[in-house]
């Protein structure tokens, strides 16, 4: 469980960099990601880390390759805990990461995982984003 203090400074930078990104300010988006990342370091393998940060901070950090190994530290984070609703929803997101990256096979994998840990949630429509992706990319393989 995620401390309650961390969430809400989490969910309330998360909302700030997404206003800063749809204003084009990208003073602020740098300034407001230095401060998510501080959040993520500061926490890091203490009892208030939490997979939750490690996903927010790589939702916002432009590079993608930087983003993926973001992921990586998330899903580590959530392996370890056993949280199968942030291992599906990180591995979903490395999938779109890794199709724009060329990556389609470490995409089919990762959202093969996706799905297995997503039968154990009850978020209704990542399960649909997941089997929608992962069957897309099926069709767009067998058509090679």
């Amino acid at each position: 469980m995620i401390n309650t203090k961390i969430y809400k400074s989490v969910h309330s930078l998360a909302e700030k960099l997404m206003e800063a990104d749809k204003n084009d300010d990208k003073a602020t988006f740098d300034s407001l990601y230095a401060e998510l990342k501080s959040v993520c370091t500061d926490n890091e393998n203490t009892d208030k880390d939490h997979p939750e940060q490690w996903e927010t901070l790589a939702d916002f950090t432009e590079d993608l390759e930087e983003a993926l190994a973001g992921y990586d530290k998330a899903m580590e984070k959530a392996v370890a805990i056993k949280a199968k609703d942030h291992m599906s929803s990180i591995a979903f997101s490395m999938a779109t990461l890794q199709i724009e990256l060329g990556q389609t096979d470490a995409a089919i994998k990762n959202l093969q995982e996706a799905k297995v840990n997503a039968n154990k949630i009850d978020d209704k429509e990542l399960k649909a984003d997941i089997n929608n992706l992962l069957e897309t990319l099926r069709v767009d393989e067998l058509l090679k």
